[in-house]
């Protein structure tokens, strides 16, 4: 967790974008128009769901894809972050073993290559920007059983169809539409949510009508026509990888940076190596304004409504072994978080370098918003949110949700009136 804190915004964002790739990618190419080849017939989604289920397994496959990335304005882009093929987009390849749960994605960019290769929980990411190769571990299940391993019965048609009868009271969903994906048959479903989407338009995704593999991800902004994230698919070939094609190809002289997640400290605490004899104590869960206040050395600001949002919750947080506050507003994806930690000498000493990521370099470069007439703060505005960052009275505030700018600043107001 102090990698969180102390990580610029740029290198942030490429982590997060390289885990959304991940997630999609780890069983997937993107959505890619229909190639006028061979389409599968008509189904109900039920039934292929239920045929997607029960297909052969591949061992593997490979594709050539473009990646497109319109998540950050170009205005908020400069120096290193204008070459960087995650923040930016490009054109690569895609490696998948389902025998062995590797993958490997590469992003060609004007300063390198941009990898990212999940190798059964493991992840790396190398920036070329920075020479910089991240580690760390993806969450497991929480039975720790790996899905390998597992023996579920595939439901029937009937049983998958009335779990879709429960998910559509909350979701639309149109299709399965017949589609060529990349020379394959393919089906096709778009998802929206029908309340409290936030800037959340719908995800669009496709599989093969034949083998039963994903075959992207598309996502969409609210009233917009064209995809925020897109992974598409040019060209795709089945059949076993190479163990080279799926390891990380990095420079010797990259640094090496370690990013550890909550799930790594749980299970310090759980074979007792966490720090202090206290440490399991610390992820007792402790909600409500006044429970959280007792453990906090700050005031707690958790106002009753924020942007017109009413409060849900309040928690302890464990943020790298501090004490801060997680309040939520709202319902769904259209609501706001807020996280309250103790401000740092140089998250107080901070408020004008947006343009500069932690090593002085170029990056992003963020708009400043005033908060009160003493405080400003750093604003990340993308198509399908708002993070607000700002430091007031010794409290380091962080504002976030699927919410227009406008929406997130009125919230910072309240929390620093």
């Amino acid at each position: 967790m102090k990698f969180l804190r102390t990580a610029s915004t740029q290198r942030l964002l490429a982590i997060l974008a390289g885990l959304i790739i991940a997630v999609a990618g780890g069983t997937a190419i993107a959505v890619a128009a229909s190639s006028g080849g061979p389409t599968p017939p008509r189904e109900s989604l039920a039934q292929a769901l239920h045929q997607a289920a029960t297909a052969p397994t591949v061992s593997g496959l490979s594709a050539r894809i473009t990646f497109t990335n319109n998540l950050i304005g170009a205005d908020n882009l400069q120096g290193s972050g204008n070459s960087d093929p995650i923040l930016t987009g490009a054109s690569g390849r895609l490696w998948v073993s389902t025998t062995d749960h590797r993958l490997r994605l590469e992003l060609q960019g004007q300063g390198g290559d941009a990898q990212l290769v999940i190798d059964n929980g493991a992840f790396s990411i190398y920036d070329p920007s920075s020479n910089t190769l991240y580690k760390g571990t993806l969450p497991s299940s929480s039975d720790g059983k790996s899905s390998s391993t597992s023996s579920e019965t595939i439901p029937t048609v009937a049983q998958i169809q009335t779990q879709l009868n429960q998910l559509m009271q909350n979701l639309n969903v149109v299709g399965p539409l017949p589609r060529n994906v990349a020379g394959q048959p393919a089906y096709k479903v778009k998802v929206s949510p029908k309340h409290d989407g936030g800037l959340l338009g719908d995800v669009q995704l496709a599989w093969d009508a034949a083998h039963g593999i994903p075959l992207g991800i598309s996502i969409y902004a609210r009233d917009s026509g064209t995809p925020v994230l897109e992974l598409k698919a040019t060209g795709i070939s089945f059949g076993q990888v190479a163990p080279g094609d799926l390891s990380i190809k990095a420079p010797a002289s990259a640094k090496v940076v370690q990013v550890s997640s909550a799930a790594d400290h749980a299970a310090a605490d759980k074979t007792g190596k966490g720090k202090g004899a206290g440490a399991k104590k610390r992820h007792t869960q402790v909600t409500g304004p006044a429970a959280v206040q007792a453990h906090l050395p700050f005031t707690l600001a958790a106002p009753t409504t924020v942007a017109g949002l009413p409060r849900q919750s309040v928690e302890l947080l464990n943020w790298g072994g501090h004490p801060a506050a997680l309040a939520t507003y709202g319902q769904g994806l259209g609501g706001i978080a807020v996280i309250e930690q103790a401000a740092t000498s140089s998250q107080s000493q901070s408020k004008s370098s947006s343009s500069s990521d932690s090593n002085g370099q170029p990056g992003l470069s963020l708009p400043t918003v005033t908060i009160n007439p003493t405080t400003s703060g750093q604003e990340l505005a993308t198509a399908l949110g708002t993070v607000l960052r700002f430091t007031n009275g010794g409290v380091s505030y962080t504002v976030l949700g699927s919410v227009p700018p406008a929406a997130a600043e009125a919230a910072a107001r309240q929390l620093a009136p």
